[in-house]
């Protein structure tokens, strides 16, 4: 029998522990022989990553053990941390020193990088049996430097290929060796304003001389070589993503590869993302994004069919062999799926890991895109109803709701399940997750709605989204409480100072003084306001005009902050200059910080924590009960 509940109230099996368990993060995966590795985030073990496989029992059997953690700490967000040889060496960083090592199978772990340099490396591919690297040093100079580097597995030391930019990524050596593709930009630029496709002649392994072939003006990104003078990559000179293809050694113009109104690439937050790859016969497999993300096939002559690979988010190809490519990402079903599919095999491929949680999927809420109008143009967001198969509310409650607002800010989210999300829908709490402007994943225009807007088109978009659902009566428009991380957190305060439409506030490491973010912050973002608000000292008035912090008087609703102690992007300084401010004009609000974490919550503990303290703050602010979870006191 159906029970007759208030929104909020309603029982839940999915228990923020069950939640941290069921969305394994994937940190890449790799074919190794016979065999799938993969990087997987583990939770209860500390948060540290792990390389793992399969074996032919169907266990999962560690590769890398504990306490051993492949961690990248590159432009601080990381990325490409491990890698393996074809014959089963896997080489990866050291989380704690950062250093690489091999680790072969009976031995243990052995540094191929020396000790006490401040270099730090991530990016790793084996390519041709060399091992390159993204390198970047802290020797004590103000402002960090960065290489493309080969590193032996002799132990001998690496060797710079080239630097010659502020920033590199994507290293791809051609099949004879001679040349070398990559990435660069500089300062102020990040990579998604402008950067270029280099390509270096070699010698002796060192680049002798290197010109640029595309970008400048536009963002290319992932140069992969398709024959020994043949270049693909993606650029968003029409506006999306899309791949291009060029022949260095003949006299002929650039080409497009099957343009269409979506995106194949996006911001290279961390290093080693790939979005497409060269399959058998001449063909490419790729990422298609507009709002929710497809699996394409483009053969040869250009002719594009869609894969039958259910994954809607995050979708990231992470290996090929012949027609068979490894691909990671969220479905509609499933927070986290690690999956083989065979191009030339028309079912929905091999499920290697992650898949469907243990509670049934009648408890997942659907994902359902929608659109509103802002004073710039339409909002995107991904609207997910409250959904208890044994719980309904009375006719004529409207539901509570978060709204979620993304990092970054250049990023963006898909519609897929969520074991978070489901967490608060299975209670009667829906769930509107708000792709605001200046998200990726919609097109250039759309992501440069946020340039020099910086708090106010993001706060105006989540606003109207949230208005905008509330007018049609699917959310209570006095119980709408808007959460974010990072960025997200920003425009979490800046929507609170700035407009009347959020009745709570939930802020992970949020940003509240943009000036403060400016001097503090690393090298990575250390320009990226530059374009999201203006240039210092030029543009000073508008970083204090926009902070939060500069107008604490506006903060009126209770707030809940949540930072870690160790966060080298966001400083607890932040945090704790907002929790001043609330405290000082008597805003109910709690403060929790998180002993040995950065940016981002990866201890099972503290992730458990984060989640109830969430549902136990919207609780005690909307005025429902939350069954096994202990009551939030607000100062």
């Amino acid at each position: 029998m159906t029970q007759t509940l208030p929104y909020g109230s309603w029982p839940s099996p999915l228990t923020a522990a069950e939640v941290s368990a069921a969305t394994p993060r994937i940190d890449g995966a790799r074919f190794v022989g016979a065999d799938v590795w993969w990087g997987e985030g583990i939770a209860d073990q500390g948060g540290r990553t792990g390389v793992r496989r399969r074996d032919a029992s169907g266990a999962v059997v560690d590769v890398l053990p504990a306490p051993w953690s492949a961690r990248s700490r590159v432009h601080e967000y990381g990325g490409g941390a491990w890698t393996a040889t074809p014959d089963g060496v896997l080489l990866f960083v050291e989380r704690s020193d950062q250093r690489v090592y091999a680790l072969s199978a009976g031995q243990e772990p052995r540094p191929l990088t020396p000790a006490g340099t401040g270099d730090r490396y991530g990016g790793l591919s084996w390519q041709d049996g060399t091992l390159l690297a993204v390198r970047e040093t802290h020797d004590g100079r103000p402002v960090p430097t960065r290489a493309i580097v080969a590193i032996p597995t002799d132990g001998s030391g690496p060797t710079e290929i080239v630097a010659d930019s502020d920033f590199v990524a994507h290293p791809a050596l051609s099949p004879s060796g001679r040349h070398i593709a990559w990435i660069a930009w500089n300062h102020p630029n990040m990579p998604w304003d402008a950067s270029e496709v280099r390509v270096g002649r070699l010698e002796d392994g060192v680049v002798a001389e290197w010109a640029t072939i595309a970008g400048g003006s536009s963002s290319p990104v992932q140069p992969v070589w398709v024959g020994d003078d043949d270049l693909l990559y993606a650029d968003d000179t029409s506006g999306r993503w899309n791949l291009w293809r060029e022949h260095l050694s003949a006299d002929l113009p650039r080409r497009p590869v099957a343009p269409a109104d979506a995106d194949t690439g996006g911001p290279i937050w961390v290093l080693g993302t790939r979005w497409f790859t060269p399959v058998e016969g001449g063909r490419v497999v790729a990422v298609r994004t507009h709002g929710d993300d497809s699996l394409v096939l483009i053969d040869a002559d250009g002719t594009v069919r869609e894969l039958a690979a259910s994954l809607t988010s995050e979708v990231c190809i992470e290996d090929v062999r012949g027609s068979r490519v490894l691909v990671s990402g969220s479905s509609a079903t499933a927070p986290s799926e690690l999956r083989i599919i065979d191009v030339d095999d028309p079912s929905g491929g091999l499920l290697v890991h992650g898949g469907a949680p243990e509670w049934a999927d009648e408890w997942m809420p659907r994902p359902r895109p929608v659109t509103f109008d802002g004073p710039t143009g339409p909002v995107h967001a991904f609207d997910y109803p409250p959904r208890n198969p044994g719980v309904q509310a009375s006719e004529d409650e409207r539901p509570p709701y978060v709204v979620l607002v993304h990092g970054g800010p250049t990023a963006h989210r898909g519609g897929a399940a969520s074991g978070r999300i489901a967490y608060f829908t299975s209670r009667g709490i829906g769930v509107l997750d708000v792709n605001y402007g200046g998200s990726s994943g919609y097109g250039r225009a759309y992501r440069e709605r946020l340039r020099g807007q910086w708090g106010v088109v993001d706060v105006q978009d989540v606003a109207a989204a949230a208005d905008g659902l509330a007018a049609t009566g699917a959310a209570d428009a006095r119980r709408m409480a808007v959460a974010g991380g990072s960025a997200g957190g920003w425009t979490v305060l800046a929507a609170l100072v700035s407009t009347d439409t959020f009745a709570a506030g939930i802020s992970r490491y949020g940003v509240g003084d943009a000036r403060t973010l400016a001097t503090d912050t690393h090298d990575f973002e250390a320009r990226y306001l530059d374009g999201l608000i203006g240039p210092l000292p030029e543009a000073e008035q508008l970083y204090i005009q926009r902070s939060p912090l500069s107008r604490p008087e506006r903060f009126r609703v209770p707030l809940l902050l949540l930072q870690g102690d160790e966060d080298p992007v966001v400083p607890p300084a932040q945090a704790e200059a907002i929790r001043d401010a609330l405290r000082a004009h008597g805003v109910p609000h709690a403060y929790i910080l998180f002993e040995g974490e950065g940016h981002g919550f990866r201890r099972a503990e503290n992730v458990i924590r984060a989640l109830e303290s969430e549902l136990a703050f919207l609780g005690a602010v909307f005025g429902f009960d939350t069954p096994g979870v202990a009551r939030l006191e607000l100062d």
